[in-house]
């Protein structure tokens, strides 16, 4: 019988992906929810895909790839499920970074199995998944005040505030600082 080597492979850079020193089967896949139009670039919506832009402006640690959804939200899904089978991903080595209304704005939650009450993407992955057996990064987004109680799938599709955008900023930071430490 002939021993297996373990083989690594070079991937190319896009713009919304990173790959580094990836060696087959032993890895770490965050993936960041959003809509990919420009149109949607600064909703609450996207803050997926913001932290996955921070992650891009690090060294990643060798195993760890990132990438954005390029679906839009309620589909994350299908192509969710194609990176986990493309790079033979266990479910328990998904990172799935998404905005959560049950969760106010400055907060962030990271669980595995746990998630918002209701969130059409997440509930695509597990259902395309057949699990729900994957970590949820959730950074709380609710900003609205007792009068501004606009209807949430409405809401998560407006733009951050100037205000909002400094006050997510360090919260970014530190959710992209606790993905490439969490083992």
């Amino acid at each position: 019988m002939e021993s297996q080597k373990s083989s690594t492979e070079s991937f190319p850079l896009c713009p919304s992906s990173k790959v580094t020193n990836v060696t087959i089967g032993i890895m770490k896949l965050i993936i960041g929810l959003g809509n990919p139009e420009e149109k949607y670039k600064n909703n609450r919506h996207n803050v997926g895909y913001i932290v996955v832009d921070e992650l891009l402006t690090r060294v990643l640690p060798p195993g760890v790839i990132v990438r954005k959804t390029i679906t839009f939200m309620n589909e994350s899904g299908a192509y969710v499920k194609k990176l986990v089978e493309q790079y033979r991903i266990n479910p328990s080595d998904l990172w799935v970074i998404h905005d959560d209304l049950d969760i106010p704005l400055g907060s962030y939650k990271i669980q595995k199995g746990k998630g918002p009450k209701l969130h059409n993407g997440v509930n695509s992955i597990e259902r395309l998944l057949g699990t729900d057996d994957f970590w949820r990064v959730r950074i709380g987004v609710d900003d609205r005040g007792p009068d501004n109680r606009i209807p949430g799938e409405e809401y998560v599709l407006q733009d951050f505030s100037e205000v909002e955008k400094e006050n997510l900023r360090p919260v970014i930071k530190k959710v992209a600082d606790e993905l490439l430490n969490a083992k």
